[in-house]
């Protein structure tokens, strides 16, 4: 009968097999960790990427025109006037570029507004030959195009044609696109909330004009800082009253101080 004690050749090679087990478990454990870091360190570059990039954004304000604000239900003509205005000076602010365009302003629609290329020199208007989408006008597009940005923010009136039709386009070749809705207007909030949703499906995104500028400027430690403070005021004139009377207050203060 054979002996039930372990052979002395048989307990080193199990130790060698434990020893390599422990090895790779510690190779595994530390690519895992690895892995988990690199993991990390690409969201964390992923997230600077969620908001809007000013070096790489472009600003298409489409078809402001006097004829078509009369046609406006969905916001007041002073509030998406004022806005459209605020992207103009936030283009100047941060130097974006700023493409304009009107479909036929010697007709009916009218001129564009004027406020938009005071507030924004730079503005580029390009002219259409009767196109209803901005997008279908070859030298709106190579306007775009020159800019070598990729990112677009896009504002007009009608927002269910001027701004869906160029931005459903841009976004079928490969451009983010985002579309600001109280920069734009609709002849009725049916036809807003429906484009809303149909350029939402498409993958754009819809904002408001204080998120625009407010994402543009990121800091208030910025030298601008007192200009994109009026922005604010002029977006929000409840907030214009908050800081008067804060200014005020601060004059009061120092005032005893004395």
């Amino acid at each position: 009968m054979k002996s039930l004690r372990p052979s002395k050749t048989i307990t080193p090679l199990v130790a060698l097999t434990l020893l390599a087990a422990c090895v790779l478990v510690i190779q595994t454990i530390g690519g895992r960790a690895d892995a988990q870091q690199q993991a990390l360190g690409a969201a964390k570059a992923d997230a600077s990427k969620v908001l809007i990039d000013p070096g790489d954004t472009v600003i298409l304000l489409l078809d402001h025109q006097s004829g078509l604000f009369q046609t406006v239900k969905d916001i007041s003509v002073a509030e998406l006037r004022t806005n459209t205005i605020i992207l103009a000076k936030v283009a100047k602010l941060m130097k974006i570029p700023v493409i304009t365009t009107a479909s036929e302003p010697n007709g009916p629609n009218g001129p564009l507004m004027p406020e938009i290329h005071q507030n924004a020199p730079h503005a580029i208007y390009v002219p259409r030959k009767g196109e209803i989408s901005a997008w279908d006008n070859k030298e709106f597009l190579e306007t775009v195009r020159k800019t070598g940005r990729k990112t677009l923010i896009i504002a007009g009136v009608w927002t269910s044609v001027c701004v869906a039709f160029p931005a459903l386009q841009a976004k079928a070749e490969g451009y983010k696109v985002y579309a600001v809705i109280d920069a734009s207007g609709d002849p009725s909030e049916m036809a807003s909330r429906t484009t809303v949703a149909r350029m939402t499906q498409a993958g754009i995104v819809p904002m408001s004009t204080n998120a625009v500028f407010c994402e543009l400027q990121r800091t208030w430690n910025r030298p601008d800082a007192a200009e994109f403070g009026a922005l604010y005021g002029a977006y929000a004139p409840n907030y214009q009253a908050v800081v008067e009377s804060y200014q005020k207050a601060q004059e009061v203060l120092k005032g005893e101080k004395k």
